[in-house]
């Protein structure tokens, strides 16, 4: 944990979110059509994904893409933090883990949380929100997340924060399939893939949606702030991203401030120094921000309800540029310098 009493003087700390793409364990079968990670590509794995994030010197690191807790907890220790300062239930490698067996992720991987703070309380979303459950094309109800986000409550120099990381479904055409995985429509059809990326998009809405309805409850007429960060598949201003944040509806009704989340980046004391180079994905050769980071209106300067203030946003991206072979994840990381006021 943060020690109090040499930090209390400025009470600021960096909160960083990163998809470390597939991050398994050595010798791990994490997908049936992917070799796993011999000993050697696992330590250039670990060795660079360690390299990118103790450039961004974070206190609270959400991760996206882990399949196994023992690979995330060997990056954590490499980066300063200790074992239990590793939140991440769905790809526990723990025996005793009611989520895993120990087992590591199933199907998909995890998101998960490194913090140095006190953990309060932590909860996964598993369950769409009645409200949000929406039918599927060709599928049905969609009633639980792929990806279940994680909700974690920290104690920040004795400010309770919730921070809630999530990777939502991608862009990706979802194609039908039977029990064993195969193909049951034709992939070329181009009026078969418009409706498999419908597929996707009603998934990735419904899981929007359900989030949203699960900040309003926490955020509905109290003053603890809230930091959504994560994947979210989509750019700031998608209707996807905005159904979880309701930023606009703030420019028609000031009391929405009290549950809407606000673009870091948006907000921060030195906006603008930092946007030609703001993306964190590559997209079919265009960069483009899908690794979002939100605030709460605690932390808004011109709010009456402050409890401190977005200093700066930085987004570490170089990597990106590389071959794709020598690349450890295929999106850059974004990070916010958080004061908090005495």
């Amino acid at each position: 944990m943060v020690n109090q009493f040499e930090t209390d003087a400025h009470k600021q700390f960096y909160i960083a979110t990163a998809n470390l793409l597939n991050f398994a364990n050595p010798n791990r079968t994490y997908y049936e059509n992917t070799p796993p990670y011999d000993k050697k590509a696992y330590d250039k794995k670990v060795r660079g994904i360690t390299e990118l994030l103790v450039k961004a010197h974070a206190d609270i690191i959400a991760v996206q893409e882990v399949w196994d807790s023992q690979a995330l907890v060997e990056v954590a220790i490499a980066l300063g933090f200790k074992p239990e300062h590793v939140v991440i239930p769905l790809a526990s490698n723990d025996p005793n883990s009611p989520h895993t067996k120990g087992r590591g992720a199933q199907n998909t991987p995890a998101v998960g949380i490194i913090t140095r703070f006190e953990q309060l309380e932590s909860s996964l979303l598993e369950v769409i929100a009645d409200k949000a459950i929406i039918d599927i094309p060709d599928i049905g109800p969609y009633r639980r997340f792929n990806r279940p986000p994680l909700v974690l409550r920290v104690n920040a120099f004795g400010q309770p924060i919730t921070i809630i990381t999530a990777h939502l479904k991608s862009k990706r055409a979802f194609f039908l399939r039977d029990e064993a995985g195969n193909l049951l429509e034709d992939m070329n059809d181009p009026n078969i893939r418009v409706r498999a990326k419908l597929r996707s998009l009603c998934m990735r809405a419904a899981e929007a949606a359900s989030i949203r309805m699960s900040i309003i409850e926490r955020l509905h007429h109290t003053r603890e702030p809230l930091i959504l960060l994560g994947d979210m598949n989509d750019v700031t201003g998608s209707v996807t991203t905005q159904l979880m944040t309701e930023t606009g509806e703030v420019n028609y009704d000031k009391s929405m401030r009290d549950v809407a989340l606000f673009d870091a980046a948006r907000v921060q004391a030195r906006y603008g120094w930092m946007r030609d180079v703001a993306y964190t994905h590559i997209y079919q050769g265009m960069p483009e921000v899908i690794d979002q980071l939100f605030v709460s209106e605690e932390f808004l300067s011109d709010s009456k309800f402050t409890r401190g203030r977005v200093e700066r946003v930085d987004y570490f991206n170089d990597h990106l540029k590389w071959d794709y072979t020598d690349r450890v994840t295929d999106h850059g990381i974004i990070r916010a310098k958080i004061q908090l006021h005495d």
